[in-house]
């Protein structure tokens, strides 16, 4: 996972490039996720940074824009990184999933149409909103809390 010192400017309108744009700016396995509806490893070196990381904010790799919060994630311990509510819902969309021979939801950015993971309801986890977002931690970008690392630093 990409970590970056500030938070890029957000896009004010839908971000569409071709096949080949997307190869150029994307790492291989970014794009692999993003574009071709992959899915990392579990519990890989993404998941460790990410159980590591403190506040901040995550971004999509793909087009920057903000996705989710650190004070919504948790450990979940599926192996992948796991939120239970986008910090901006408006960039976060779902869609129903069927391949893999199971109906599943797919979590999508809104902006770019990015490939982030899935969305889990019901499994009983003692968060506000009993949902898991089961996060590709390789297509996000932690920008950490400027006010957090201050404080951590006296």
């Amino acid at each position: 996972m990409e970590t970056s010192p500030k938070a890029p400017k957000q896009p004010t309108a839908k971000v569409e490039k071709t096949d080949a744009e997307w190869k150029a700016q994307l790492t291989p396995e970014q794009y692999r996720i993003a574009r071709q509806d992959g899915t990392e490893r579990p519990n890989g070196d993404v998941y460790k940074q990410f159980k590591k990381q403190g506040a901040g904010t995550y971004y999509c790799a793909g087009c920057g824009a903000k996705l989710f919060s650190s004070k919504e994630k948790f450990d979940s311990r599926c192996g992948w990184p796991s939120f239970y509510d986008p910090a901006n819902a408006e960039n976060v969309k779902t869609k129903v999933d069927m391949t893999a021979g199971m109906v599943r939801t797919e979590v999508l950015c809104a902006v770019c149409d990015a490939h982030l993971g899935h969305v889990f309801t019901g499994e009983g986890f003692s968060t506000p909103t009993d949902k898991r977002y089961c996060i590709n931690g390789t297509v996000l970008t932690f920008v950490p809390d400027a006010q957090a690392e201050e404080k951590s630093a006296e």
